[in-house]
């Protein structure tokens, strides 16, 4: 390829996609023997099992005594803490504090932050989850057991990219492939002996190089079609070539008549039978069944 030909190569068109979605995930924290929780003290917590959502690890704290003093162990806290590192995590937390009377009553407490703050362990949502005078009096606890349920939907971004899978073709050089035929001699079948030096070849290679071999392929192979004109002409693909390319037509059926030709100078009367009936076609548009063969030009 030219230096040319390269420079006006235009680049096919690409394309690509941003893709914006939420990796859920969700977390059950079941904490028994809640009365022997109470009074550890504000600000400390019962934690989760760390459970992984979106490719970070997540925790619940339950702060039985509250998160801050001010609250005075009026109200439990529910965090929800980011155990592994991130930086711009953007996550929707949803906590729920399961009904246990059956009656399906949860407490669903939803919140979406646009980010988080570098972990580990940052802690979101939520200080004052629940008065704690009403949680011992509700149907959340039962048997002196809690159960939180917790999900985290972790918001990702991915770009997904059209790829153009290009092959490189190498420059065609049969030339130099010849030539290493010609030297390693693999495959060689015949070898010529000049003045005491032998020259390995292969035939194949020779006839189609040979102007000799070229014409004399030519004339079989167009012998072979005269021969079997007529069935060609009994095909569908006859029929779509006179009707389509009638000119093509023409030049095929002349360069038939001719070949038989000259297969009738070199072979005898036999081949210029055949000549004549070729012809008759050419002339009188028929063929060997009968059948009309109109002319066009």
């Amino acid at each position: 390829m030219s230096d040319d030909e390269k420079n006006t190569m235009v680049n096919s068109p690409t394309s690509s996609r941003s893709v914006t979605e939420t990796v859920n995930g969700s977390h059950r924290f079941v904490i028994q023997g809640y009365s022997l929780s109470k009074g550890i003290g504000i600000g400390k917590y019962i934690a989760s099992d760390d459970f992984t959502v979106g490719g970070f690890q997540w925790s619940i704290y339950f702060y039985p005594d509250g998160k801050n003093q001010e609250d005075n162990s009026t109200y439990v806290s529910v965090f929800i803490a980011l155990a592994s590192e991130g930086t711009d995590v953007r996550a929707l937390f949803e906590l729920t504090l399961v009904d246990q009377s059956g009656k399906g009553k949860h407490k669903v407490h939803s919140h979406f932050d646009r980010s988080l703050e570098s972990g580990p362990y940052t802690l979101k949502y939520r200080v004052r989850f629940y008065r704690r005078q009403m949680l011992e009096t509700s149907d959340y606890l039962k048997d002196d057991c809690l159960k939180i349920n917790c999900t985290v939907g972790v918001v990702v971004s991915a770009v997904d990219c059209s790829r153009l899978h290009t092959i490189q073709v190498p420059e065609s050089d049969i030339g130099s492939h010849f030539g290493m035929l010609l030297d390693n001699t693999e495959a060689a079948d015949v070898v010529f002996n000049v003045a005491g030096e032998k020259f390995h070849a292969h035939k194949l290679v020779l006839a189609a190089r040979s102007p000799r071999e070229l014409t004399l392929t030519l004339t079989l192979t167009m012998r072979f079609a005269s021969q079997n004109l007529a069935a060609v002409m009994r095909s569908d693909g006859f029929e779509y070539l006179k009707e389509e390319c009638p000119k093509l037509q023409s030049e095929i059926l002349k360069m038939v008549a001719g070949c038989e030709d000259e297969c009738s100078i070199g072979g005898g009367g036999g081949g210029g039978a055949k000549s004549r009936s070729v012809c008759g076609q050419l002339s009188d548009g028929g063929d060997a069944n009968g059948r009309r063969v109109r002319q066009r030009t």
